[in-house]
């Protein structure tokens, strides 16, 4: 064969080859982009990306709840496929897990920057999120309308984003901004607001997101002096999963006015977890409620004094059988519909009194036996702490104080004092802790709350 006969066979095959290769390539990249989507359909799962908080997601009285949760279950039910939830420890956290393939999309408000345009899609659950002062209001003090309005104001604040907001502010403003910075790593976000609600500092500053969910527990707040611009925050998938995003973008606009999304957004940010309560219903007459003799047939059965369970259903219900709480809790004793069903209660029965009554008991009853190892006095309070909160978060609170030195078999002053802490970060994410975040103040509360008020039925009512 001659030398230009070789020459041009060897182009042709390299030409061959070049054109087979760019085709397997495009193949390899269509069918990326056609699969994406379809291998969660195959798979027959979705793995959301997010994290422990009281907007996106945490475990109430056995349960996952959270908002983002939901809106994560309701896109994965769009798609016909079961929802997994994996939790990361930060943003970035997500970001990475994201990218290494270890979820299939983040269902948090991340942050829409150009840092990570070229990384992620941002897509479906979209919101605009700014700083605002949380204050009180009430008739005796004016709420501050405008930011010029916080020279001389005292504001405590954690560590981070706010702290520099406001340290921002201060210098646009030319100073007098009173900027307390709280260290304390017990301290959260939220017991900033707490401490706002009760009266103990003036001001702090939160996220609004934050703050319009804290107002369902704290009607008495206002939060509606913004401090800083608006950012746009939202889901996202990875690049290479494009009708990923559109299945979720398309979901999203569909899904903003269905019945399901809608019942979500009440539940976090407008139904009002504060249960009112009324007093004694006859103290002459020895009566706590109209279901007394109720509480008299059941309470044996666990060893319990009747007043201690009046006790605990007036702090659930105020006596409403009727009541249903914000997170679905339903009855004279609130327990969760399938705590019910798995205690007996028959399918529409769950406001029936004597019903919530019998499987509240029995559900006692299982629960003390998790803490045989406490004396039954000192047990009361494990068990009603795991009533408020599911046994998980009461087991954390147990671990986290053996590990900090304290006694894990005594709640006052000990146990009680983790629980709150599992509002923290560094708590929750403490290898000790399989539960995650949960708003520990409720649990600290209803504790108190329920035997302080059962010494008094027992100073007033007879046994």
């Amino acid at each position: 064969m001659k030398k230009g006969s070789i020459l041009w066979t060897l182009l042709a095959i390299l030409l061959l080859c070049c054109i087979m290769g760019c085709r397997k390539a495009h193949h390899a990249v269509s069918e990326k982009v056609v699969d994406d989507l379809q291998q969660i359909k195959d798979s027959g799962e979705l793995v959301v990306l997010t994290l422990y908080s009281s907007t996106s997601y945490f475990i109430y009285r056995g349960q996952d709840m959270g908002f983002q949760y939901e809106l994560s279950e309701q896109f994965a039910k769009s798609l016909g496929v079961k929802l997994r939830i994996k939790v990361a420890r930060n943003v970035q956290d997500l970001i990475e897990k994201l990218l290494a393939g270890e979820g299939d999309l983040i269902a948090y408000n991340v942050p829409v920057t150009k840092e990570w345009k070229d990384s992620l899609i941002y897509c479906g659950e979209e919101v605009i999120t700014h700083q605002i002062i949380v204050q009180r209001s009430c008739a005796r003090i004016k709420p501050l309308k405008d930011v010029t309005e916080l020279i001389g104001k005292d504001i405590y604040v954690k560590p981070g984003t706010y702290y520099g907001r406001l340290v921002n502010l201060d210098k646009e403003l030319g100073g007098g901004i009173n900027i307390h910075l709280v260290t304390n790593d017990s301290v959260t976000v939220e017991d900033l607001i707490t401490q706002v609600s009760q009266g103990k500092i003036p001001y702090t500053v939160a996220d609004n997101e934050v703050a319009r969910l804290n107002t369902t527990y704290y009607p008495n707040l206002n939060i509606a002096l913004s401090i800083s611009f608006d950012q746009r925050a939202s889901w996202a998938v990875r690049k290479d999963c494009p009708q990923l995003a559109a299945a979720a973008d398309k979901w999203h606009e569909e899904n903003m006015t269905s019945p399901a999304y809608t019942a979500s957004m009440k539940r976090y940010f407008e139904i009002s977890k504060a249960i009112p309560h009324s007093p004694i219903l006859s103290l002459r007459e020895g009566k706590i409620s109209h279901y007394d003799d109720l509480f008299k047939k059941y309470a044996p059965e666990i060893n319990w004094d009747w007043r201690l369970l009046a006790s605990l259903a007036y702090n659930e219900s105020n006596f409403d059988s009727t009541a249903v709480s914000w997170a679905g809790a339903r009855g004279l004793m609130q327990l969760m519909p399938a705590t019910a069903h798995a205690m007996g209660v028959p399918a529409g029965k769950e406001h029936n009194p004597e019903e919530s009554i019998k499987a509240a008991v029995k559900y006692i009853g299982i629960t003390a036996r998790s803490f045989a190892k406490i004396p039954p006095e000192e047990r009361i309070n494990f068990v009603l702490a795991s009533y408020n909160s599911g046994i998980g978060h009461v087991l954390d609170a147990m671990a986290l104080a053996e590990k900090y030195g304290k006694n894990r078999y005594v709640w006052r002053d000990n146990v009680e004092n983790f629980i709150l802490l599992k509002s923290n970060e560094e708590y929750f994410t403490d290898p000790v802790c399989k539960n995650g975040y949960f708003r520990g103040i409720e649990t600290y509360n209803f504790v108190r709350d329920i035997t302080a008020r059962y010494e008094q039925y027992k100073k007033k009512i007879k046994a």
